[in-house]
């Protein structure tokens, strides 16, 4: 019998969730540096310049990814839910695949610097 862990959809909820929790923990953070924009000029221009670094820019790509795959499993989700469908197994496994792809094309997009 497979485990019901090893099942696309499971990696689906978990992708769905850390990316959320990942997102949440985020937000105090920007919510800081934009509070440094309304206050303080010198400190912000200091975070640019750090915000400059490889580093921190290999991390924005990571949260464009996160926050494209929360979006896409997201979704997922809410058409599970508010769709009519003839089976769930069917719809499940079909939008994880699609939610993966468009996941990974906005992480590229964003990599390549195009948005």
């Amino acid at each position: 019998m497979k485990s019901p862990r090893n099942h696309r959809a499971y990696w689906a909820f978990l992708g769905h969730r850390l990316s959320g929790l990942a997102l949440g923990i985020f937000l105090p953070a920007h919510f800081y540096v934009l509070g440094l924009a309304l206050d303080q000029r010198a400190r912000m221009d200091a975070f640019l310049k750090f915000a400059d670094m490889g580093a921190v820019k290999f991390g924005e790509w990571g949260l464009v990814l996160l926050l494209s795959i929360h979006m896409c499993f997201g979704l997922r989700l809410l058409a599970l839910e508010l769709l009519p469908w003839s089976s769930a197994r069917d719809a499940r496994l079909s939008w994880i695949s699609w939610g993966g792809a468009l996941s990974l094309f906005v992480g590229v997009i964003f990599a390549l610097g195009v948005i």
